[in-house]
């Protein structure tokens, strides 16, 4: 029989500990934000909506290799894991050292590969890892501010590294981020999303 005294304490503990968390993983996404104001696409994390519209069009059961551009804190890294196979993998690469060790701190699912880098050498770091494609890769990099040559360096190195058939995920403020993509991608359909803050443009390029 549960003892009423003990529920009650461990209540507001389990309260202060999800808000712990909460405010820590705010706290590391703004630190973030302040120091590198040209590297992080937003200030706020995108919300539930954006999540679920970007990664509607992914095919789970085909998909071995996820790669994210610019995790931040993990916004998109959970959704992803708990919709990925057992046997894939989730490699996410960022150039902020502050969110890649925030993030090997806080997950812990095998599955998982955090690493300090650029996305332009997504094809070394891919390779590393013992794979030669990914299927899928997902972007909030703000290629409109990203420093000269990078922004084109990137999206061209992503084209190669995407198996045929995969897909290039990209949710974005401004609709420039679809310049960088159609060099590479013949398709490209787009979407929007309201309920995010801000609004954002969501884009996905195929590759034939």
């Amino acid at each position: 029989m549960t003892n009423p005294a003990t529920s009650a304490l461990a209540r507001p503990q389990g309260l202060r500990q999800r808000m712990a968390r909460l405010f820590g993983q705010w706290g590391v996404f703004f630190r973030g934000f302040l120091e590198h104001p040209k590297m992080v696409g937003s200030i706020i994390p995108s919300s539930r909506f954006t999540i679920a519209k970007m990664l509607a069009p992914v095919d789970w059961q085909q998909c071995r290799l996820f790669v994210e551009y610019g995790p931040g804190v993990g916004t998109f890294c959970y959704p992803v894991l708990e919709r990925l196979r057992r046997d894939g993998t989730l490699v996410v690469i960022d150039t902020n050292p502050l969110y890649i060790d925030y993030l090997k701190r806080t997950i812990t699912d095998g599955r998982f590969h955090a690493v300090h880098g650029s996305a332009a050498d997504v094809e070394d770091i891919v390779r590393a890892l013992g794979f030669e494609q990914a299927d899928y890769v997902l972007s909030g990099l703000p290629f409109s501010t990203l420093p000269d040559g990078v922004g084109p360096a990137i999206a061209a190195a992503t084209h190669r590294v995407l198996r045929p058939g995969g897909t290039l995920l990209v949710y974005q403020f401004s609709a420039r981020a679809r310049d960088f993509m159609a060099p590479h991608f013949a398709r490209i359909d787009a979407g929007f999303e309201l309920l995010n803050v801000l609004p954002c443009k969501l884009f996905w390029g195929w590759k034939e």
